[in-house]
């Protein structure tokens, strides 16, 4: 049986979009072609810069497809002082468009109401390249983890105090937030109040991290989860290399969903278990120039998570 409560989408890196400096990116009006061609009622913004920042422009591109955006990202360097200008900017201008939207639908047992403002750590060549591997990624010192913690902070606050949007922070492979540790730091220091957690089964995969043991730990705080696969073998073999992330991606490290190694029916059973409400957005990481297989690599991740009960 579906479970009702939930609401699958997708979000732009399904087609490549990560880098909106990338000279291979599709437009942003196919996307949301095609994310509603594939059945999806939602999606994510994306980077900042890939679609309009125009509310009238957006508004229509949604509804006439069905559409609705369930969460704007902040995908940026969250350490350094001197971004933190740039990221009120970019809080400020998401939070203004995301909430001017057609609101999505709010689910029975959902903690906060969408659209999100997922806030993700990225842009650092040393822990890029050592993605996924715990023991020799270097941690921030005690200053720059307090700038970062400092500069989630105002995120939080302007989003909730100007917009009342959630913010969702999201370990993310290759970030300075990724691994147990560095979780465990953060829900320490950015309380409930300003901020809840996305968390997201493949970059914790890929982290070293099990993923229903780590959602059972941080339950208290996830209000927004992300849905992905990983190949082993492929896996296996990036691990191996000195490689960044979204190289590993391109390689086809995330694969659709039900074709990896992460146990989908047991997450399924602890989500029902837990009685979870809202959005699961599913992502597959490619490279942009790999767009052939887009729809059915969707449709696959749709039709598997529909069979094992979502």
């Amino acid at each position: 049986m579906t479970n009702t409560s939930i609401t699958v989408t997708c979000a732009p890196c399904c087609w490549g979009v990560d880098d909106v400096n990338n000279p291979h990116l599709p437009a942003w009006t196919k996307v949301l072609d095609e994310a509603a061609a594939a059945g999806f009622g939602g999606l994510e913004l994306g980077p900042y810069g890939y679609m309009p920042l125009d509310v009238a422009v957006m508004s229509e591109a949604l509804e006439t497809r069905g559409l609705s955006i369930v969460a704007g990202t902040i995908f940026d360097d969250l350490v350094s002082e001197a971004n933190a200008g740039s990221l009120i900017k970019q809080t400020r201008e998401i939070c203004a468009l995301i909430t001017a939207l057609p609101k999505p639908e709010r689910h029975p047992g959902q903690r906060f109401a969408a659209p999100y403002l997922t806030v993700m750590d990225w842009g650092h060549d040393e822990r890029d390249f050592a993605a996924g591997h715990s023991d020799r990624a270097p941690r921030l010192d005690a200053a720059a983890w307090a700038t970062m913690i400092d500069n989630i902070r105002t995120i939080s606050e302007i989003a909730r105090d100007e917009f009342g949007v959630r913010a969702v922070i999201h370990p993310h492979a290759g970030g300075y937030i990724e691994f147990a540790d560095e979780i465990d730091h953060l829900v320490t220091d950015v309380g409930p109040e300003l901020a809840g957690l996305c968390l997201d089964t493949g970059h914790m995969a890929y982290s070293g991290m099990d993923p229903i043991q780590t959602l059972e730990k941080h339950w208290a705080r996830v209000d927004y989860i992300h849905f992905k696969d990983i190949e082993p073998s492929v896996y296996k073999t990036v691990m191996g290399e000195r490689i960044r992330f979204f190289e590993a991606c391109a390689k086809g490290v995330m694969c659709p969903i039900g074709d990896g190694n992460i146990d989908y029916a047991g997450i399924r059973a602890f989500l029902t278990e837990k009685g979870y409400g809202g959005y699961i957005t599913i992502e597959q990481e490619r490279d942009p120039r790999n767009t052939g297989s887009i729809l059915d690599d969707l449709a696959a991740s749709r039709r598997f998570l529909k069979n094992t009960g979502f």
